[in-house]
């Protein structure tokens, strides 16, 4: 439900997580969203913010992506 069509005022909050995937960072920003979404409602949208990747020997093992996750948070009525 958009609140700010109803006259009331809507607030967004961000957090910031890392996600890891051996696959590639596309994989490692969606897992992060994945796992918010478990216990976060109403994720409006993602802003990758940074890529790393752990190296063993002369390979990337771990591919991580640092995401910001939007959010609109709830109130009671």
């Amino acid at each position: 439900m958009n609140m700010a069509a109803l006259g009331k005022p809507s607030v967004a909050k961000v957090i910031e997580l890392i996600g890891a995937s051996p696959n590639g960072w596309e994989d490692a920003a969606a897992n992060a969203v994945k796992e918010a979404a478990k216990t976060i409602k109403q994720i409006k949208g993602v802003y990758l913010k940074e890529c790393t990747a752990k190296v063993e020997g002369d390979r990337i093992v771990e591919y991580r992506a640092t995401v910001k996750v939007t959010f609109v948070v709830e109130r009671e009525s």
